[in-house]
């Protein structure tokens, strides 16, 4: 019943993200809503998290800034590593994106994977929210992952995978994400950790 709720919970959240795309304007940095339930079960550190979703917002008017209404860019925190994708107009914007979200506070590092191109259809952008979505749930779906250690992102077709896991699990993850139908690639972001730290993540019984 757990798992058949937060498969429910993933594919709703990632549906109303759909919805919320197709009143968007060209410029579109994502970012996750922290939830007590989640944010308990994240293996960040709370105050991770809360930086996580501070870069995200400060990274959205930074970028705001840089290149106006030329461009569509998302960017995806994860203990406080940025992932920037969408599209821009030139090799200069690329570059002025991120040198913009590198000078927000507590970023220690960026992924740029931004294309020149013109920007994604809202179409496109909403098929994005649904295919993560797919990825999320399918996630929820495989009984030997956390689904909520993994944060997924879409940009046409292309899956990035981010999270603190170990290899075991990262290489499950690729799997099942590259089994998902629509997936065209995935992009691997992971902080690996061993397996012991992953034990010690597991909460302690109370001593009698």
């Amino acid at each position: 019943m757990k798992r058949q709720a937060l498969r429910a919970a993933a594919l709703a959240a990632s549906l109303a993200v759909a919805n919320v795309l197709t009143g968007c304007a060209p410029l579109l940095v994502g970012g996750a809503v922290l939830g007590g339930t989640l944010m308990a079960t994240d293996r960040r550190t709370s105050g991770a998290q809360v930086e996580d979703q501070a870069i995200e917002l400060k990274s959205m008017n930074r970028i705001r800034d840089v290149v106006g209404d030329r461009g569509h860019v998302s960017t995806t925190s994860y203990n406080r590593v940025v992932l920037i994708t969408g599209e821009v107009q030139t090799e200069a914007d690329k570059t002025a994106v991120e040198q913009a979200v590198q000078r927000v506070e507590n970023v220690k590092s960026t992924v740029n994977e931004l294309e020149i191109m013109g920007p994604s259809s809202l179409t496109s952008r909403s098929n994005d929210a649904i295919l993560s979505s797919k990825v999320k749930a399918s996630f929820v779906d495989a009984k030997d992952l956390f689904a909520n250690s993994f944060k997924v992102t879409s940009e046409r077709g292309t899956v990035y995978l981010m999270g603190r896991v170990t290899e075991r699990e990262a290489n499950r993850a690729t799997e099942v994400a590259r089994s998902v139908s629509g997936v065209q690639k995935v992009v691997r972001l992971f902080e690996i950790i061993t397996e012991q730290e992953l034990a010690d993540m597991a909460p302690k019984a109370p001593a009698k």
